[in-house]
């Protein structure tokens, strides 16, 4: 027993430490600085501010090309007994290829993407790509504005379906009083906004950026909502600046328990946690095996994100396999034990093929990953502050790593509204929206009253 607790201590010792980035010295959590990220030296000249529309097309021969590659496509032979295990089949891949040649619609997807029009602005020197969802008002009535940021390997089409939730709340169980006008970004790298072209554009640089693509827009009061690198950034922004965020809302809840509960914990269990749920989540030996069995992707992406990239940029089904097989583990790590990997009964071909179809098109899956390189090695740093803005935390049951309200605590120290889920996983607005909608309503309902309150008493 005592060897097996001195030796379990020191692996959670190793793989907290690797794993929350302590490999690199911390700067001051709070400091906003400025960046140029374009091409050669930052103008002199005043900074163009312009804001521009975007549509979503391109020509027929990147979707001839597309084809020929696809039809060309080397397989391999799996290995029998493997349901997901060793990643993603051929078998389901032919399945996947198949429906992309002969049954996916591009264009007509296209015109599913351009109903809420896209823009672009410059932005320290990059073009930022954003949607824009303007809600009909009636007179006098005033939406309030909010950020939605995905991750990855996810794009602003993940809240495709709930825009039209918090844009006509009425048709959706809401009521006048939950209107929003919805900003979607698609964060640099990603998509359809332009990548750095210098090193250090980390979460809190896009943070920065978003917040003046905010500022620009005319919100100087606004709610942030985020996801997965969505989380990161948006909590930086409320870190960053408090005195314009309203409210912060995430449902990827990065915060680890203290040590004192991790080793409490391992003891025992059930003096820490509040369900089995949560288990996974506190460093353990299961926690250990999951992160060593479920992270090869990031360690790849921290470390070497231009080499994979040559393979991802050339190969549509490569990319698809990788980008895919995300959608299996992280909505249901059970589902690995399935020969579809859960896919065909929880995801429709069309959406997973759209967000594959926007990293190959734009050519982004290496710019994307290059946030990893970029943030991981500070990224404890990032989260070294108290976050003080309201925050409402939306804690699913097979997100990835999920954290307790009293861990979270520690770094949201105005938790307005946690609520956990009946279902769900990491893909939140993909997945469930009208659970996300009405929590976020509800979130947003408490913060507005208590601003009022604030204001009725001075």
């Amino acid at each position: 027993m005592g060897w097996k607790l001195a030796a379990t201590v020191l692996l959670l010792g190793l793989g907290i430490a690797y794993m929350s980035g302590l490999f690199s010295s911390p700067p001051d959590p709070l400091e906003i600085g400025d960046g140029w990220w374009g091409r050669g030296d930052k103008p002199k000249k005043e900074e163009n501010t312009s804001v521009y529309r975007f549509n979503i097309h391109f020509p027929d021969g990147d979707l001839a090309n597309l084809k020929e590659r696809l039809r060309k496509t080397r397989w391999f032979e799996s290995v029998e007994g493997t349901k997901f295990h060793f990643g993603i089949k051929p078998e389901y891949m032919k399945k996947i290829v198949d429906y992309w040649l002969n049954k996916y619609d591009w264009r007509k997807k296209e015109q599913e993407l351009n109903q809420y029009q896209s823009y672009k602005t410059n932005i320290e020197g990059i073009d930022i790509h954003f949607v824009r969802a303007v809600p009909r008002l009636k007179v006098g009535q005033k939406a309030k504005p909010i950020l939605m940021v995905h991750g990855w390997p996810g794009s602003f089409y993940e809240f495709y379906k709930i825009i039209p939730m918090l844009i006509d709340p009425t048709r959706h169980g809401g009521t006048e009083d939950d209107i929003f006008e919805v900003i979607v970004p698609s964060l640099p790298g990603y998509g359809f906004s332009e990548a750095a072209h210098k090193q250090g554009l980390n979460a809190r640089a896009a943070g920065r950026i978003f917040h003046k693509l905010m500022t620009r827009l005319g919100f100087d009061s606004y709610y942030v909502q985020g996801g997965d690198w969505g989380c990161v950034v948006v909590d930086q922004m409320a870190g960053m600046f408090p005195n314009h965020v309203r409210g912060i809302h995430v449902n990827t809840i990065f915060v680890q328990p203290p040590m004192s509960q991790i080793i409490l914990g391992n003891l025992f269990p059930s003096l820490v946690l509040e369900n089995e749920g949560y288990a996974r989540s506190l460093p353990s030996r299961e926690w250990l095996r999951y992160v060593l069995m479920e992270t090869g992707y990031m360690h790849i992406q921290t470390t070497k994100p231009d080499t994979v990239g040559h393979a991802l940029t050339d190969s549509p089904v490569g990319l698809a396999a990788y980008i895919i097989e995300k959608f299996s583990s992280w909505t249901n790590y059970d589902w690995l034990d399935l020969d579809d990997g859960g896919l065909d009964a929880h995801w429709s071909k069309d959406d997973l093929l759209t967000d594959v179809m926007i990293y190959w098109m734009s050519g982004c899956i290496t710019s994307s990953m290059r946030l990893y390189k970029e943030t991981f090695p500070i990224l404890r740093s990032l989260g070294n502050f108290l976050n003080t803005v309201p925050a409402g935390l939306a804690d699913l049951p097979n997100e990835v790593m999920r954290a307790q309200k009293n861990w979270a605590s520690k770094h949201y120290t105005d938790i307005v509204s946690y609520k956990t889920y009946p279902t769900g996983g990491h893909f939140a607005a993909f997945e469930v929206p009208d659970l996300l909608a009405k929590d976020l309503r509800q979130f947003v309902q408490k913060v507005e009253q208590r601003l009022l309150n604030n204001l009725k008493t001075k």
